[in-house]
C-alpha cells in the first residue's frame, strides 16, 4: 500500500469560515495553487505555502493542514 499526503484546504476554509479567495489573500498564496491543493490536483507541495497557510490561520501544528493516508491500489 502506498501513502498519500492530503492537504486539508477545504476543511480549513470551512473551520475558519473563509473562502478560498480570502485564504489566498491572507496567506499570499495564489488562488490557483490553493484550488489545486484543495482538489488534489497537485502532485507536489511547496512547504513555503504550508508555512504561509499556517501563519495566516494561526496554526501551530502542521497536522491540522496535512494528513498522510493509505492509498489503496486498484
Amino acid at each position: 500500500m502506498a501513502k498519500k499526503v492530503i492537504v486539508n484546504i477545504s476543511r480549513l476554509t470551512r473551520q475558519h469560515n473563509i473562502s478560498l479567495r480570502e485564504l489566498s489573500r491572507l496567506s499570499d498564496v495564489r488562488h490557483a495553487a490553493l484550488s489545486e491543493l484543495a482538489n488534489g490536483k497537485r502532485s507536489s507541495i511547496n512547504f513555503s505555502h504550508i508555512e504561509k497557510i499556517a501563519d495566516a490561520l494561526g496554526i501551530s501544528d502542521i497536522r491540522e493542514i496535512i494528513d498522510l493516508v493509505e492509498e489503496f491500489e486498484e
